[in-house]
């Protein structure tokens, strides 16, 4: 393998520089760990970067993708790290809320019937609600007194 020309940087050295990892050791190991392919390739630290590359980056977070627009070996400011690439993940998926747990107050004491029912409907309400029909259709009449 030849030197790096002047239009290409290693990967690892590329990304720390891009600030998507906070050292070298961690894009190095990264890379080594198959976190990092470079137009849908397997890349290694030393893999030359180029302009127009795309790169996919598994994190703990999630999944970056972004494309290379200018090289850069040493790592200055945030705002210079942010025009070496241009970044192209997708949006992530709006996260549904949920209702916080019941809560019931340490040393409340045992639950009366009526609490443990008003757990009960608690607990069982989002199960209920999307099972059962309306009330008015679910009851037939037998005859019965």
């Amino acid at each position: 393998m030849g030197a790096p020309s002047a239009d290409s940087v290693r990967t690892d050295k590329w990304l720390w520089a891009a600030r998507l990892f906070k050292s070298r050791a961690l894009a190095a190991a990264a890379c080594s760990g198959g976190k990092v392919r470079v137009n849908d390739q397997s890349a290694k630290p030393a893999r030359p970067l180029r302009p127009g590359d795309l790169i996919q980056v598994t994190i703990p977070s999630g999944h970056r993708l972004v494309r290379v627009l200018a090289l850069a070996a040493r790592r200055g400011p945030a705002a210079a790290a942010r025009a070496l690439y241009d970044d192209r993940t997708p949006p992530a998926p709006p996260r549904l809320r949920t209702r916080p747990p019941a809560y019931r107050p340490p040393g409340a004491g045992r639950p009366t019937k009526r609490d443990r029912r008003q757990l009960d409907r608690l607990r069982r309400g989002a199960e209920r609600s999307l099972a059962s029909p309306p009330r008015g259709e679910a009851r037939v009449d037998r005859g019965e007194p």
